[in-house]
């Protein structure tokens, strides 16, 4: 597994997580999720990783051109078959739960560029 895909599986199970503590139990593993929403996910590690000072709402855009751009439109339920999504819309008109998940997503990315410099520099240091 190359490391966008290990950071794109965490913050796909961090999500399933955070999305179960609100109730919701629709999402499954990564193991188990389609391919179509592990590449969402891939793709938004690599525009952290491409834009380290990304903002929430920033990559809440990218996220939103991306389903445009394959189809997805506005819809009240989420539904694959009809590429339909309730978070097909502007940031600022999220709901606050969901705007967080944005937030969690990056500063997950984050961590574990954080982590590898940190790594990195330990791994210099001779005893």
């Amino acid at each position: 597994m190359s490391r966008v895909d290990v950071i794109a599986k965490v913050c796909h199970e961090a999500n399933k997580a955070y999305c179960e503590s609100l109730g919701d139990f629709s999402q499954a593993s990564w193991n188990e999720a389609p391919d179509w929403q592990k590449k969402s996910a891939i793709s938004g590690v690599i525009n952290v990783l491409e834009n380290p000072d990304i903002s929430p709402s920033a990559s809440h855009e990218n996220w939103l051109k991306e389903k445009m751009a394959d189809g997805w439109k506005y819809g009240t339920e989420k539904d694959h078959e009809l590429k339909t999504h309730p978070c097909i819309v502007n940031y600022n008109q999220l709901p606050y739960e969901q705007r967080f998940k944005d937030s969690l997503f990056i500063s997950i990315v984050k961590a574990f560029v954080l982590a590898e410099k940190e790594e990195h520099k330990f791994k210099r240091v001779e005893i």
